[in-house]
């Protein structure tokens, strides 16, 4: 098999995991509009809430995937288990202050202004979720390390599984049965989301203690005592990849909360781009996982040619999908708006932002590749910082004071005022300066660095 054909298959597999993982959100949100208003607007600030918590916890983790990808590539499996083993104290460490944030949101929620009306259906959201995290961060865990290994079909596996949990047990749980179950409202929602969690992490100790393939790694051995240079050197690589998350993540949500000052026809058509947006990202994303692993295991193999030409298949692989999905949105934006909308207004506006959408997606896909890549060769700081400058200093801050008036470029006629355009316009050129910051940076350690 060729390497290129290797990244794709694994890909693929890693994709359909993904929108597994998307379809637990969609589900939520059409069953709590089913329950009622109030529900469906509490799910809107809870979900955000545990989202951004989540997600950079989950990062700390996912960045230890070059770690086993490389002990992989070197062959050494008994050393896969004890760093595994070791990795189960960051995990302790993460959903330990995971737990502490999301049983006492009160600052976050007065912060955002949230109605005293919504408050307590949201802390009884958060706070049956945050008894899920430790089982959603032990499954990061176990994907992460089979997407090193070079073995994403289990963890597709458990995440469809998964979604077949999630969609009855949220409408029971919701919904109610008449005359059997009293339905629970939100709530239901995340006591859904817990017993899920739990089923897959039960699912995952299973495949790890029956299948024949991960008995060279010794997994179930016990617990040694916490290796304090070890994890140091985890810390090391997750933190700023969880920091650098939560950049990005908080870039796309603060986004959000601007642009709805301009109007409902603005926030409307915003939150049409940005779910198509995230829809999208999962292609590059997959394939930089892909390619991330497969830089890692011939890294740690000594292989470094091997390691070039996965890194620059991998590339070929995101700019041709990353293009070929921009050429389809940019041909049939009209028909993917009315999929959601049926009003002009929203459908007019959200079409001239897919045009924005399909530069921005190119960008994207490229800065999450370079991203993944650099984590091989232990980069971490370096994007945290590109992150925080280009998709805060110019997206965020840019768009605002664009949209809102506060600067004015009269010799750039194209940027937008009083428009969501213009928070993409100004995305899209951050994640354009994110690439042309990293990109070189990525090519220097692959071609440069003696390791």
């Amino acid at each position: 098999m060729t390497e290129r054909a290797h990244i794709l298959r694994h890909a693929g597999t890693i994709l359909v995991g993904q929108l597994a993982v998307m379809a637990f959100g969609v589900t939520d949100t059409i069953v709590a509009a089913r329950y009622a208003d109030t529900a469906l607007a509490s799910l809107s600030v809870g979900s955000a809430t545990y989202i951004s918590v989540h997600v950079a916890l989950m990062g700390i983790v996912q960045a230890l995937l070059p770690v086993w990808a490389e002990l992989q590539g070197a062959k050494q499996y008994a050393r896969v288990g004890q760093s595994v083993r070791q990795a189960l104290y960051i995990v302790m460490l993460t959903s330990s202050i995971g737990m502490a944030i999301l049983l006492h949101p009160d600052p976050f929620l007065e912060w955002a202004q949230v109605p005293t009306h919504l408050q307590l259906e949201v802390h009884d959201y958060l706070t049956v979720v945050a008894f899920g995290l430790p089982a959603s961060l032990l499954f990061r865990l176990f994907g992460t390390l089979n997407q090193g290994l070079g073995r994403p079909r289990a963890v597709t596996l458990v995440q469809v599984v998964g979604l077949l949990c999630k969609v009855p047990l949220s409408i029971l749980l919701v919904l109610g049965v008449p005359g059997v179950f009293d339905p629970m409202g939100l709530v239901g929602c995340a006591w859904a989301t817990l017993l899920v969690n739990i089923t897959m992490v039960v699912f995952a100790l299973v495949l790890l203690r029956v299948q024949d393939y991960y008995k060279p790694y010794d997994f179930w051995r016990r617990m040694e005592a916490p290796d304090f240079s070890v994890l140091g050197q985890f810390l090391k690589l997750g933190i700023p990849s969880g920091l650098a998350i939560g950049v990005e993540v908080t870039s796309f949500t603060l986004m959000a909360l601007f642009i709805a000052r301009l109007g409902v026809v603005a926030s409307a058509s915003h939150q049409i781009t940005a779910s198509m947006a995230a829809l999208l990202y999962m292609a590059p994303l997959s394939l930089s996982i892909a390619s991330s692993a497969r830089v890692s295991y011939w890294l740690g193999a000594n292989q470094f040619e091997r390691a070039r030409k996965a890194l620059r298949n991998g590339l070929a692989l995101v700019i041709v999908f990353g293009s070929l999905l921009s050429l389809l949105l940019v041909l049939f934006q009209k028909e993917i708006v009315l999929l959601y909308t049926q009003s002009p207004a929203v459908a007019e506006l959200a079409a001239e932002l897919f045009y924005w959408l399909a530069c921005y997606q190119i960008a994207d896909a490229l800065q999450v590749f370079c991203v993944f890549a650099l984590r091989s060769y232990r980069v971490t700081l370096f994007p945290l910082l590109t992150y925080a400058i280009t998709l805060w200093g110019v997206g965020l801050a840019g768009g605002y004071a664009v949209s809102y008036g506060w600067v004015r470029f009269e010799n750039i006629t194209w940027l937008q005022t009083n428009s969501p355009i213009a928070f993409w316009q100004t995305s899209s050129v951050a994640l354009v300066l994110t690439v042309l910051a990293l990109f070189p940076v990525l090519w220097m350690h692959a071609y440069r660095k003696v390791r």
